[in-house]
């Protein structure tokens, strides 16, 4: 006979909640960041204001990931639909940039495909493990830090210091800022790779593991 703390969670329990509802939200500022990125050009050459805007834009909306699970977890209101629609918020701000970045020529498209490769793979794992019966696995460490990089790796990208230089020089700083954003995307694309590895292992590998009344699986 099933207990009550073996009850099944229904993935939408807690879909209204303050936690949920900053995700929700997020998704939506994250529309409105793709609107002035894309029209203000590669590197924003068509209209720089718009490239500044959508650099304050990816902060915020990279910033309120921290607000949900900050919500989430100090008022007990953790969910099974946060826990999938979180990072599905953070893949769509992230691989969206990346997706632009790389039509602007200003990442290599291989690197955008890897990342692409990792947290479509990843999402679609997600989906299997609810349709299967299992619990949404929660990100891991290497996965927290996978995101952190990448936010602050392409929040860099984003944003135009590189048009505070005198007209037609290359200042060393900018040089040097380049070279650290592209340092900063590479690191978080390792941690990506490692980060997706961590979680096939702990999705399979836990599954064969578990006893036959199931259980959550952090990765």
């Amino acid at each position: 006979m099933q207990t009550r703390d073996e009850h099944k969670t229904s993935l939408w329990d807690g879909w209204n909640s303050p936690p949920n509802l900053v995700t929700y939200s997020r998704i939506v500022l994250v529309l409105v960041f793709l609107w002035a990125d894309i029209a203000a050009g590669p590197w924003g050459a068509q209209n720089l204001p718009l490239r500044w805007a959508a650099a304050i834009l990816f902060v915020v909306a990279a910033s309120t990931d921290k607000l949900d699970g900050w919500m989430a977890r100090k008022y007990d209101q953790v969910t099974e639909l946060g826990k999938l629609m979180d990072p599905i918020a953070d893949k769509l701000l992230i691989l969206a940039t990346l997706i632009v970045a790389s039509a602007f020529g200003e990442v290599f498209w291989w690197v955008t495909i890897l990342f692409l490769i990792r947290e479509l793979g990843i999402t679609v794992m997600r989906f299997f493990v609810i349709d299967s019966g299992g619990k949404v696995i929660a990100a891991s460490q290497a996965g927290k830090y996978k995101t952190l990089t990448e936010c602050v790796g392409l929040g860099m990208l984003l944003t135009p210091l590189w048009s505070l230089a005198p007209a037609g020089e290359t200042p060393t700083w900018v040089s040097v800022y380049n070279g650290v954003t592209q340092a900063i995307i590479y690191i978080a694309l390792a941690l990506c790779l490692y980060s997706g590895g961590e979680y096939l292992v702990n999705t399979f590998g836990g599954r064969r593991a578990a006893p036959p009344t199931g259980g959550d699986q952090s990765a």
